[in-house]
């Protein structure tokens, strides 16, 4: 079965994001007011072959902890869908 994946990565709670607080501070400048707490993230879309959700849900995990994420400082959320 082929199944559909969204990796979405986000730093962890407490992990500064200059990104993030330079984006927030620029909002205001561009008529943004009341805009707060910016995170900035990074998502990834692409389709994977397994035997069932499971066993597709656990190679995207193993490829996030090896590849995609650095789970010292990052988050993934992971969405898995049959396509």
């Amino acid at each position: 079965m082929t199944f559909s994946v969204l990796v979405e990565v986000q730093l962890r709670p407490g992990i500064s994001d200059p990104q993030g607080q330079t984006i927030e501070r620029a909002l205001p400048n561009l008529g943004y007011e009341g805009v707060s707490e910016v995170r900035v993230g990074k998502s990834m879309r692409f389709a994977v072959d397994a035997a069932d959700e499971a066993a597709a849900r656990a190679q995207v995990d193993e490829l996030c902890q090896k590849v995609l994420t650095n789970p010292v400082i990052e988050d993934a959320i992971i969405t898995v869908e049959p396509t």
